[in-house]
């Protein structure tokens, strides 16, 4: 899976998390993803189609982290995971995934978004709509921690 493709979701999350919701996010180590079982409690994704892949990507909140991001984008905390806090997760997948399309725009890469899609509950499952190697990224906080997902079709 080629870095050059990855990296903008990475600094994008990191950059819209920071700014958004003053949340510090530490990255961890990649690695290859075999199964379809979100490792959180919260996850929004997001296809992409260009003229050069397809490919989609997911981010996957703890829910205390998920809560803490709404307390400080909001300044209410819900008690749980609600229709708010889905809808706030949503966005952030849009917000990452722009990001993450301009720094690749400039890089010659271009993809429409589609409109994310959000699944939440313990041992949820994330379906990535197209074959290419899923690769998965965690970050910790002391809030909680995230993963994020990307997986894209060969490059053309």
């Amino acid at each position: 899976m080629n870095v050059e493709f990855i990296n903008p979701f990475l600094s994008s999350l990191i950059n819209v998390l920071a700014t958004m919701a003053q949340t510090e996010l530490t990255p961890g180590k990649p690695k290859m993803k075999k199964d379809e079982v979100a490792q959180g409690d919260v996850s929004g994704l997001i296809g992409m189609v260009g003229p050069q892949t397809k490919g989609s990507f997911s981010i996957t909140f703890e829910e205390g982290l998920a809560l803490t991001i709404m307390e400080r984008m909001l300044g209410e905390r819900p008690d749980s995971i609600n229709e708010d806090v889905t809808d706030m997760v949503g966005e952030i997948t849009n917000m990452v995934t722009g990001g993450a399309k301009n720094l690749l725009g400039e890089k010659g890469y271009e993809f429409d978004m589609a409109t994310p899609v959000v699944v939440s509950g313990p041992g949820h499952t994330i379906t990535h709509k197209c074959d290419g190697p899923k690769l998965i990224m965690p970050f910790t906080s002391p809030d909680g921690n995230a993963n994020i997902e990307v997986s894209f079709d060969k490059l053309a």
